[in-house]
């Protein structure tokens, strides 16, 4: 029906094979560039992550659990606003529910206090994220 409307002045049958190969064409690049901006191309197969064994090393295990203190005593030095954003955030909760929820006046407020907040609790947790060896 949308061929019939969109191309009347095409009035020959031979006239609609090169038409209909375009359209194809067309659709066929529509639905490669989609993949590609998803990155369908470049992602690895979930059942070819080798995952870890959490349980096999007992220093991971310290190392995880000394973080873990280390990340506690920090949060615990961390100002009110900034343990709220960061509790709000492990809720899931998006910068602009965030930024209702907090009452601040626009979002990039809520950016900022997000990055200097991390910023300090970086610097609370020795400076790096990663567990010293």
């Amino acid at each position: 029906m949308l061929l019939h409307e969109k191309y009347a002045h095409l009035e020959r049958p031979e006239d609609l094979l090169p038409l209909s190969l375009q359209i194809v064409r067309f659709k066929i690049m529509s639905l490669r560039r989609k993949a590609v901006r998803r990155g369908e191309y470049t992602q690895v197969s979930i059942t070819d992550i080798p995952l870890p064994d959490l349980d096999a090393n007992p220093a991971d295990f310290v190392e995880r659990k000394e973080m873990m203190e280390q990340l506690t005593r920090a949060m615990g030095q961390l100002g009110d606003r900034c343990r709220d954003l960061m509790r709000l955030k492990l809720q899931g909760k998006s910068f602009p529910e965030i930024q209702k929820i907090m009452g601040a006046s626009a979002i990039n407020t809520v950016y900022t206090w997000d990055h200097r907040c991390r910023k300090h609790l970086l610097e609370l947790m020795g400076g790096d994220w990663e567990p010293k060896r």
